[in-house]
């Protein structure tokens, strides 16, 4: 036990990069979920600009 509250206060006592940390984890959460999106959705938003490329 005294390990695991050895290694917590060790993570509380740095603070300073954590703010950036959670924003590089929020960015790469985004990242993925768009990327899955493109993924099952690519099809179909492909042939929408498709036609409204013909049409222009």
């Amino acid at each position: 036990m005294q390990l695991v509250n050895s290694f917590l206060a060790w993570l509380n006592r740095d603070e300073e990069g954590q703010g950036l940390a959670e924003y590089a984890l929020i960015l790469a959460l985004i990242a993925i979920v768009a990327i899955i999106a493109l993924i099952f959705l690519g099809g179909q938003v492909s042939k929408i600009l498709s036609t409204v490329g013909n049409s222009v």
